[in-house]
């Protein structure tokens, strides 16, 4: 789940965390009730962590890549709880999470399989009634360059409403706006 330079450099950008602050995370999730135990999958840089700390009494996040797990355990490690891990296998307790998050990382999973399996996964530690909530970008030519030599397996809005529903979760909606997409997804109580 390589990153090339230049999406690095953009990723950790101050600018870029304040896109996420103001405009991202407000977008996809405004009404979104995250509970009292959040898990993100995938926090990278750690853009969102910032707000999502305050917004929920326990924080989760299950990082794939040690370097950026370990700077943010150095940075977040008093007041959340930072894995080194896959999250398409987390190893974190079934049913655990109020709500379940990943931001702008799903074109990092190199296969469709793997990226069901995160579904799977987000499903599996979440409560009946939590909400699994993310975004991701959509598939475009700037999209692809971003990734030079990079992962990139963008999601498909029109494929992933099926894709969700297939691992258990049901009030599925998935809205493209622009070159984003969101979606909400819940696990029946």
């Amino acid at each position: 789940m390589a990153m090339n330079l230049c999406h690095r450099l953009c990723c950790s950008s101050g600018r870029y965390f304040k896109a996420v602050e103001d405009a991202l995370l407000p977008w996809v999730l405004g009404d979104v009730d995250l509970g009292d135990n959040v898990l993100e999958i995938g926090p990278g840089y750690g853009a969102n962590i910032r707000v999502l700390i305050d917004k929920a009494p326990h924080y989760t996040a299950v990082e794939i890549d040690q370097p950026m797990a370990g700077r943010l355990k150095s940075k977040y490690g008093d007041r959340a709880r930072i894995i080194q891990g896959d999250g398409t296998n987390t190893g974190l307790a079934s049913e655990e999470f109020s709500s379940v998050v990943c931001f702008t990382m799903l074109h990092h999973v190199p296969t469709p399989a793997l990226q069901d399996q995160l579904f799977a996964e987000a499903f599996r530690v979440l409560r009946p009634g939590g909400t699994f909530a993310g975004s991701d970008s959509a598939a475009s030519t700037l999209f692809s360059i971003l990734h030079f030599r990079d992962t990139c397996n963008p999601v498909s809005p029109d494929t992933l409403p099926d894709r969700l529903r297939a691992v258990g979760f049901d009030d599925v909606d998935v809205e493209p706006k622009g070159r984003r997409l969101r979606w909400r997804a819940v696990k029946a109580g």
